[in-house]
């Protein structure tokens, strides 16, 4: 990689001419400037990043951190986040954690070596507010954050999406309802979880028993595999799935154990990603809007880096329910709001 030395010696300049002319820090006669920018493209002379940032103690750099960007709901988020920050000047470099407290603490120390201007944490362990406390820099939670920690985060109301799925399952004349939910130890799971049995209690029906599993296809498949196993009697009738991975697991086991979906068991699915339309049948979920949410997440962090000493904003976005295939026997096509 060509220095700034090289560029003023093919351009038989000076070094500080050099740095002038690509600053734009004084006035260079014109015939100088263009031998300047003429060596600059021959040699491909790109400006360190670091050296500018030391002059101007910021980076133009976001860091976002995510569990796992295989799992469609991050990656789409991820991308709204993305748009956002480079429209308004920024690049973001992507860490997985892989949900690993350990492994996202070391990604948010690299981070911070690196000067990133802000950071967003997706999915932050329950344990990890001593991080939080100890970081200088801007910061949004995504989705989730530990209990009683003041500080900027986005999120959807889970409970309130719960809520929807029950109310819809109901309506749609299901009483054997069951859960397919994810680690008990993962807040947004048991709040999902909440609003589906609060619904289902004050129906007078028998709230949902629930089989936890990752947030992964695998998990869901093997979740409903154990739940649908039950004689046709006290078999579910429908299924709640505490995300579309999991719901798309799920549809598989019932296509292996011959229930038609949905006449003989309804589906619905949490997070909306853009192939729960594309599955067979289509999926019914609580949509998120994840391209939205990342969109809201960086316009929060970026005001917070503009803003440093601004109260903390929290952000819950009411769901929507998408009714598609896997839930109504009829083919139509539904969008329920809260309003439970």
């Amino acid at each position: 990689m060509a220095t700034i030395k090289q560029v003023a010696q093919e351009a038989g300049v000076s070094f500080t001419t050099v740095s002038h002319v690509l600053n734009n820090t004084r006035p260079v006669s014109a015939e100088a400037r263009e031998r300047v920018l003429a060596a600059a493209e021959r040699l491909q002379y790109v400006p360190s990043a670091l050296a500018r940032s030391m002059k101007s103690r910021t980076t133009g750099t976001i860091g976002l951190i995510i569990p796992n960007n295989t799992n469609p709901y991050f990656s789409e988020v991820a991308r709204g986040i993305e748009d956002s920050c480079y429209a308004a000047g920024y690049s973001v470099i992507l860490c997985n954690s892989d949900d690993d407290p350990a492994k996202q603490r070391d990604y948010v120390n690299v981070l911070l070596s690196k000067r990133c201007d802000g950071l967003i944490l997706a999915a932050l362990s329950q344990t990890d507010g001593e991080l939080l406390r100890k970081m200088k820099v801007p910061a949004v939670l995504l989705d989730r954050a530990p209990k009683d920690m003041v500080i900027d985060m986005v999120g959807v109301d889970n409970e309130g999406g719960g809520a929807l799925a029950a109310a819809h399952l109901l309506a749609q004349g299901r009483r054997r309802i069951a859960c397919i939910a994810g680690p008990a130890d993962i807040a947004i799971s048991t709040q999902r979880i909440d609003g589906l049995q609060r619904v289902l209690v004050a129906a007078g029906v028998a709230s949902a028993a629930c089989h936890y599993a990752d947030f992964t296809s695998a998990g869901g498949y093997w979740a409903a595999q154990a739940l649908l196993r039950q004689p046709a009697a006290s078999r579910p009738d429908a299924l709640f799935c505490c995300n579309d991975l999991m719901a798309i697991g799920a549809l598989r086991a019932a296509a292996e154990s011959g229930l038609r979906v949905p006449q003989e068991l309804a589906v619905v699915g949490f997070d909306d990603i853009d192939l729960a339309s594309f599955v067979h049948p289509p999926l019914t979920s609580v949509a998120q809007n994840t391209r939205e949410m990342g969109r809201i997440t960086a316009q929060c962090l970026l005001a917070r880096i503009a803003e440093p000493h601004m109260a903390p904003q929290r952000r819950i976005i009411a769901p929507e329910l998408h009714v598609r295939g896997s839930s109504a026997v009829a083919s139509i096509n539904e969008t329920i709001g809260t309003g439970i």
